[in-house]
């Protein structure tokens, strides 16, 4: 029976992967687990992985070159539990014909309500009169902002920024959408420019793909654009925001806040110097830390080891061309 070595620590097991696709799993072949409660190195993880056909790694364990160029010749296929794999080399991979591989956005519900949550805790001050009521103060209410006739401009129109635009329409928004390689005829959502979203939206919510093209999309520049009543978030990835830029332009009191569920802290987490503020409200990259969400992408990844097991090509392959080592699978 064909090994896997699942890579997650004993706490991203229980949040990211869960009792029953670790059964599942189980049932297809023989598991190995990470019990060192560490992250593995690219060193550490070629140790790990001897003997193993299969690693099933989560989105923090790297697969640079160096763990490439020491994998155990049995390795066959890198499975991320995750959409993203940009800490994944997969040209490494594919010289040595290992099998890359993602998994689904099943988060894509999750990520959205979060978004309208922030939107709700930033338009109504609810953190700040949360925090000064813990700390004994009666504060002084203020006007709020409610969804129902504010802007919503949604930079990036991918499935998260889809369902997010439906839920704007649905609580009587105006959605305004940027996404250049879409043709959008929604009903209730509006096509426009980048800089039309940014000057004219009161919630901006950034949800763009993130790359070198769109690296600090979110400049000195693009702020100076916004109005001064209105909220910056981000639900993406942290090294779209120039975030020494976003810290003058909160300083400058040029937007009225922001929130953030990402960062260029380790794991994609805020940064702590933004998130401390008190006008930013922060969450530690659990957006799409529910249940519902973090079954279904390590589902995706047992779908993916019957698959390969069955002699087949699994969905979300990254480097199909360049993987002969599943012929392994074929015996």
């Amino acid at each position: 029976m064909p090994t896997v070595l699942l890579t997650h620590t004993p706490d991203m097991l229980a949040n990211y992967y869960g009792e029953r696709a670790l059964s599942a799993l189980r049932a297809l072949c023989d598991v190995r687990l990470n019990e060192t409660g560490k992250v593995l190195d690219a060193a550490a993880l070629a140790k790990a992985a001897q003997g193993c056909e299969i690693i099933v790694s989560d989105r923090q364990t790297p697969g640079p070159a160096e763990f490439f160029a020491q994998a155990p010749s049995s390795l066959a296929a890198f499975l991320r539990v995750a959409v993203d794999i940009r800490n994944i080399d997969v040209p490494a991979a594919s010289k040595i014909g290992v099998l890359v591989t993602h998994a689904t956005p099943g988060f894509i519900a999750s990520v959205a309500e979060q978004a309208i949550g922030y939107m709700i805790d930033l338009g109504r001050h609810t953190l700040d009169y949360t925090n000064q009521y813990h700390a004994g103060r009666d504060p002084e209410p203020r006007m709020g902002r409610q969804l129902s006739g504010a802007t919503l401009g949604i930079l990036g129109y991918g499935a998260i920024g889809q369902h997010l635009a439906r839920i704007g329409v649905v609580l009587g928004m105006k959605v305004l959408v940027v996404d250049p390689f879409k043709t959008i005829t929604e009903p209730g959502v509006t096509q426009v420019s980048f800089e039309d979203a940014v000057a004219q939206s009161d919630f901006l919510v950034c949800l763009v793909v993130a790359n070198e093209q769109t690296e600090n999309l979110m400049n000195a520049a693009t702020f100076a654009r916004m109005k001064k009543t209105a909220f910056f978030i981000n639900v993406s990835r942290g090294n779209l925001v120039d975030e020494k830029a976003l810290e003058h332009t909160l300083d400058a009191k040029l937007i009225a806040g922001a929130a953030m569920d990402v960062g260029r802290a380790p794991d994609q987490k805020p940064s702590l110097f933004l998130a401390k503020r008190a006008d930013v409200i922060a969450t530690p990259h659990t957006a799409g830390l529910t249940p519902d969400a973090a079954e279904h992408q390590a589902f995706d990844t047992v779908n993916q080891v019957k698959e390969l097991l069955a002699g087949r090509l699994p969905p979300g392959a990254a480097n199909a061309d360049a993987a002969q080592r599943l012929s392994v699978f074929r015996n």
